[in-house]
């Protein structure tokens, strides 16, 4: 069986960013350990292609992707739905623009430098052009790699009803562009055929973007462990996606579990979101029936340790040195 790689973070490295390099003195007591040994996009490629496991919780913000790298994730997915619902409250319904996007990846990746951050590029934006400038604009932010789907925009979640798909030669166009201009970014094509034409349609899409020399093909919302093994069959030769999200249409699946299918690059997009809001509605709903969380400290992260999340002794340590 494949292997999973271990989540458990190694020694913390000195990073180059502000705020986290302070040679050359020594860092702060206090500050929280969640640094990585920096890894390319090369590094992804090369540990899907060695046969092991990459499992990626989503992420919306700076501090998610910290919590993520924290918890030993090495790699994040930068979630459209979590994006759409976090910044502007709204569903993955096709609202949140390109430059917004590309906006929360800057954010994400520069207070994040040790983290790999696979962005999602939704349908690309447009034509093969408007692509290629996502493709440009995910480089600049720092991401490692991306997802490119082939609905009709404005496009939905893929466990949503109603979606609708592009014709094949148009989807096609828009891969052959991101691959061109790739450029190092790990790309994966992703088709939502299945829902709205037939997994037969899904399977031959993404036969044909694994021909074009993409990283990793995701047909979106297979809804029996049959159908996934009917895709892994289907579908030799490139790195396979699984999308397990609470509640959705995929049977939930753990990592060793999907491997023994055929997929190794595993996204739980919706996990951080669904908890974050179950555990803030609580709260709130305490607070405002109490007027206090005096007795519910046990729910919260102090004071303390929310700074040294966010590396409030490091930034003292900067003032001091800086001040007069």
């Amino acid at each position: 069986m494949d292997t999973i790689d271990d989540p458990t973070p190694p020694a913390p490295t000195t990073s180059t960013r502000m705020g986290t390099n302070l040679a050359p003195h020594s860092k702060p007591s206090g500050v929280c350990a969640v640094t990585l040994a920096p890894m390319s996009s090369n590094g992804l490629r090369e540990r899907l292609q060695a046969g092991h496991s990459v499992l990626m919780p989503g992420v919306w913000d700076a501090l998610t992707a910290r919590l993520a790298h924290q918890a030993g994730f090495d790699t994040v997915f930068l979630s459209g739905y979590c994006v759409s619902g976090t910044l502007l409250g709204l569903p993955d319904f096709g609202y949140l623009t390109q430059t917004e996007m590309a906006e929360v990846a800057r954010r994400v990746c520069g207070a994040n430098p040790d983290l790999q951050v696979v962005v999602d590029a939704d349908t690309g934006y447009g034509n093969p052009l408007n692509t290629i400038r996502t493709v440009e604009l995910w480089r600049q932010a720092g991401a490692s790699g991306l997802f490119l789907e082939d609905q009709v925009w404005p496009k939905r979640c893929g466990h949503m009803s109603g979606k609708q798909v592009v014709e094949r030669d148009e989807w096609l166009a828009k891969v052959r562009a991101a691959v061109a201009m790739a450029d190092g970014l790990h790309i994966t094509a992703r088709t939502d055929a299945r829902a709205a034409v037939g997994l037969d349609e899904a399977l031959e899409r993404g036969r044909a973007a694994r021909d074009l020399g993409v990283d990793a093909v995701f047909v979106e919302a297979p809804e029996s462990i049959a159908e996934l093994e009917r895709i892994a069959a289907a579908l030799p030769g490139v790195t396979l996606v699984a999308n397990m999200v609470e509640t959705g249409r995929t049977p939930l699946l753990t990592p060793a579990e999907l491997a023994d299918l055929g997929f190794t690059l595993i996204v739980s997009p919706l996990s951080g979101l669904f908890s974050m809001v179950k555990a803030v509605q609580e709260s709130l709903a305490l607070l405002h029936a109490e007027g206090s969380l005096r007795e519910h400290l046990h729910r919260l992260v102090a004071f303390d340790e929310f700074g040294a999340l966010v590396h409030l002794p490091q930034h003292y340590e900067i003032e001091q040195r800086f001040s007069r």
